[in-house]
């Protein structure tokens, strides 16, 4: 499953988010890569836009393995502030994008019709 979000870093903010960022926890990284987020990546527009990008086997079972780890809590009370509504912590503010096109699919698609 491959799966985009969007949210917003405080424009006034964008250096602090980039350098937290630069260096994240290390028991931080191990808790997403054993939650099964994989290829994940952040995106950080100069207007403060965030897109994440990451693939799984399930996003929701995803979440909710990285809900169950104390670094996870630790790590959005941490990022809360940047963000731009830091009434909801940051992995649940997260809105997913629609995925409207991959190549690999359909030159797959187109592929199998020519043969």
């Amino acid at each position: 499953m491959r799966v985009c979000f969007r949210s917003s870093v405080q424009p006034a903010l964008l250096e602090e988010y980039r350098r937290r960022h630069a260096a994240v926890w290390p028991e931080m990284l191990t808790a997403l890569r054993e939650a099964g987020w994989n290829n994940y990546s952040l995106f950080l527009g100069s207007d403060g836009l965030l897109i994440g990008y990451l693939e799984c086997d399930d996003f929701d079972a995803a979440k909710a393995r990285m809900a169950l780890t104390d670094v996870n809590a630790r790590w959005q009370a941490e990022m809360a502030l940047l963000f731009q509504d830091s009434d909801v912590p940051p992995d649940e503010g997260f809105t997913i994008l629609e995925e409207v096109f991959n190549l690999d699919e359909q030159l797959a698609a187109a592929n199998s019709r020519n043969h």
